[in-house]
């Protein structure tokens, strides 16, 4: 009885140590623990947007010629009506100089006749009342009454003369205009394409050349930025939108949506996309430059102070691996979800606050029912 007691002590030694050998070993899993916060629905451009300002004009001289003046740089700031550059126009100035004397002289020329005029009414009223008294001919009240009338009418001739000068040097002043380019709005020049000395040519119809002077009205800015048709029928002018820029990593800035085009911007293959625009609320503490490339990520929908998940530790069946304190065992629990982003997802029935839920749900040996303990 005693040898088998031993031999059956032996067996279960034998036993336990096989079945701790062979036991699996719990698997090591990173935890997160749930808790409240913001999560918020959003859709984002399906590629980079761009700057743009509201204002931005390629400009050029509606004549072609020889460039005489060009008092500005690039990345000069300029007010609105300053010039920006002048072609050679010294046959135009001379032909302004002449017609502006000409128009004086066509000034005096009709104060001469219009004074001429008015003696000659005069006289011809102090001869109708002595004709009237009958102390002159009537023959000569009637050639003083019609050279009266004759004068007068050589002044109003002579002031039409003068309008027609004055409008000749209107016309001459106009073409010296044409030969000048001005700031149609203040801003900034972005960039010229032209020297002194150099002759520039307007653009032929239909075949586009770069502007002369390309002038950016940095003031007002706005992101230009396209997005999924299947997105944009959600998208509405007032949303709130954070706008990210590769010229300042790690940084957000809020914005808003201003405008949603009414029409598909580009077809790729059967890709559609419709552009939105969306402007700062505080452009002036982005520092913007015309050009930046930006996205905008527009918030559809936004909940505070809710039971949270980061989205990636959900499984495609909407269920999350959660860790028993007591059992030390991973268990699925399907949960309900609300509002979701990329980052957050709102759990609307199924977890608590505090409870601690697998993120490693990629790792091997995480499973239902396995066991588990915190990495």
């Amino acid at each position: 009885m005693k040898r088998i007691a031993i031999i059956a002590v032996v067996i279960l030694v034998v036993a336990a140590a096989a079945w701790a050998l062979t036991r699996p070993k719990p698997v090591k899993v990173t935890l997160l623990t749930v808790d409240r916060g913001a999560v918020a629905a959003t859709v984002a451009n399906t590629r980079a947007g761009t700057v743009d300002a509201c204002r931005r004009a390629g400009l050029s001289p509606a004549l072609g010629g020889k460039i005489a003046l060009l008092p500005v740089k690039n990345g000069d700031v300029v007010e609105e009506g300053e010039l920006l550059l002048e072609l050679w126009n010294d046959d135009i100035k001379a032909e302004l100089e002449l017609s502006q004397r000409d128009a004086h002289a066509s000034r005096s020329r009709a104060r001469e006749v219009c004074v001429t005029a008015d003696v000659a009414k005069r006289d011809a009223e102090r001869l109708m009342k002595l004709h009237d008294q009958r102390l002159t001919s009537e023959e000569a009240a009637d050639q003083a009454q019609g050279k009266a009338e004759s004068s007068a009418a050589g002044c109003t001739a002579a002031e039409d003369a003068t309008r027609v000068a004055d409008a000749k040097v209107d016309v001459t002043r106009a073409q010296l205009e044409r030969s000048q380019l001005r700031a149609p709005f203040a801003g900034v020049i972005g960039e010229i394409n032209g020297e002194l000395g150099e002759f520039v040519t307007p653009s032929p119809v239909g075949i586009p050349t770069p502007p002369t002077v390309d002038l950016i009205d940095a003031t007002c800015l706005y992101i230009s930025a396209p997005i999924d048709e299947v997105d944009a029928p959600r998208i509405k002018a007032g949303l709130l939108a954070r706008i990210s820029l590769d010229a300042f990593p790690n940084r957000s800035f809020p914005g808003h949506v201003r405008r949603v085009a009414p029409y598909v911007l580009d077809q790729e293959k059967q890709a559609r996309t419709v552009e939105i625009e969306a402007e700062f609320d505080n452009a002036a503490e982005a520092g913007l430059l015309a050009g930046y490339s930006a996205d905008v990520e527009v918030v559809l929908d936004q909940r505070d102070a809710v039971l949270r998940v980061p989205t990636a530790v959900i499984l495609p069946n909407k269920s999350v691996y959660v860790l028993d304190a007591a059992t030390k065992k991973l268990a699925s629990r399907t949960i309900e979800t609300g509002v979701a982003n990329w980052e957050y997802t709102e759990v609307v029935r199924g977890l608590a606050e505090g409870d601690r839920v697998v993120s490693s749900i990629d790792r091997e040996g995480v499973a239902d029912g396995a066991a588990a303990v915190p990495e």
